[in-house]
């Protein structure tokens, strides 16, 4: 296919965002009832397309690995017939979940003799930048239309014809519904459709959520003019106290690793108390290598567990493996632990493993993390069976939102004072 030029490339761009806010306006004025008919119709439509679906990842499959791809790209990119029912579980569970638009609230300041209140309302038009993992696509048009929101969707090359089959599947649903079909687009990202040109539509784009590894996250970042969400994956850390269970540090590590296909919160750093028996410790990396971990660790602790353990090069201690690795570093208390994550984690998912009440409360309250587990694993569930929430993913950005990504992170509030 031909590659676009830069001017050709802006062309498309600007038609499909101006298209985008067009079908927005007409998607903020209909009823949620009718939204989540959409939302049912393109689950429907994902069932009907199953197996043509599937076809086209064999086909990104196959040219993926011609072209050299990355494993971990590789195993992102793989749309096995669990992840794509798992994908269609989660647009059946938001047809039955409670209108999240026009929900009304107090407001926190009373203006006599005034009623004041605020009222949830969509966003506008969100753009979706992504490596890989095209059952994305789905999720993210399920969250959007049930929020009355438009997508933009701009794929990697090496899914484009997973994206696509899904995409076209998903439209010819919204049209049978009777909903604005411009309200889901996708550009063609193997014709070379300029990122940067993407996240720089201030006019019409109201949110950009860059998903991916961080050189993904922080370059969309850097070069967009519109709001952004940042996703994070990766390099979560545990404390581990002296009186914390060897035999939970291990469960929580490996169940941490398990999330599927993107391990968003998985342990990649463990400290260590220094009071912590070499006994115990030689267990715990036996475990983990038995499970396929790859081990990594200080000078100190690679000049005694030289077996078990490779050296670990300071930067990464900032940086995301992304894969079955694990580092650890000795500290000699929770504070030293805390100033030591608070410097390099992600920032999205830190934990601690201790059975004392009061380090588990300065931890709590002093990480500066969104989301601090004690005692449990941090392991991520986009769709979790025993609840009604669905979530695509975790921020870890202070500011417009933190935490958890779902329903809510893509809806603003409309403060409303009505006089008598």
């Amino acid at each position: 296919m031909k590659r676009l030029d830069s001017e050709e490339s802006l062309t498309l761009i600007e038609a499909v965002v101006k298209q985008s806010q067009q079908a927005n306006e007409q998607l903020v004025t209909t009823q949620g009832t009718h939204r989540s008919q959409a939302v049912e119709a393109m689950a429907d439509a994902l069932k009907d397309a199953f197996d043509e679906i599937l076809e086209a990842n064999t086909l990104d499959l196959e040219t993926a690995r011609e072209m050299a791809v990355p494993d971990l790209i590789l195993e992102w990119l793989k749309l096995t017939p669990k992840r794509l029912e798992t994908a269609i579980q989660i647009l059946d569970s938001l047809v039955t979940i409670a209108d999240p638009i026009q929900q009304v609230s107090h407001a926190p300041y009373p203006l006599d003799p005034a009623q004041t209140y605020c009222q949830r309302i969509p966003l506008g038009v969100i753009t979706l930048i992504y490596e890989s993992l095209p059952e994305l696509s789905a999720i993210m048009a399920g969250l959007c239309i049930k929020t009355g929101n438009s997508l933009v969707l701009r794929g990697g090359t090496e899914a484009s014809h997973s994206n696509e089959t899904i995409v076209s599947a998903l439209q010819t649903a919204l049209e049978n519904s009777q909903m604005p079909s411009q309200a889901l687009q996708i550009l063609p990202c193997d014709q070379g459709v300029s990122v940067q040109d993407l996240v720089q539509q201030e006019p019409y784009i109201n949110l950009v959520i860059p998903y991916g590894r961080p050189s993904l996250v922080q370059e969309t970042a850097r070069v967009a003019n519109v709001p952004i969400l940042r996703t994070a994956i990766g390099n979560c850390y545990l404390y581990w106290s002296t009186s914390g269970s060897a035999e939970r540090v291990k469960q929580v590590i490996v169940d941490s690793h398990a999330s599927e296909p993107d391990p968003v919160n998985a342990i990649e750093k463990v400290l260590i108390h220094r009071n912590i028996k070499a006994s115990v410790l030689i267990n715990l990396f036996h475990s983990l290598q038995e499970k396929g971990f790859r081990l990594r660790g200080d000078e100190s602790l690679v000049q005694q567990y030289d077996q078990y353990l490779s050296p670990v090069q300071d930067q990464e201690w900032s940086q995301s493996y992304i894969d079955k690795v694990v580092a650890f570093q000795m500290v000699d208390d929770l504070s030293s632990a805390i100033a030591w994550i608070n410097r390099h984690s992600s920032g999205h998912a830190d934990c601690i493993i201790s059975e004392s009440y009061r380090e588990t409360r300065q931890f709590a309250q002093t990480v500066d993390s969104a989301l601090v587990y004690i005692n449990a694993s941090p392991r991520f569930f986009r769709y979790a069976a025993n609840g009604d929430s669905i979530f695509l993913g975790v921020s870890n950005q202070k500011g417009y939102r933190r935490g958890l990504i779902g329903l809510e992170a893509l809806t603003t509030f409309k403060q409303v004072v009505q006089g008598n």
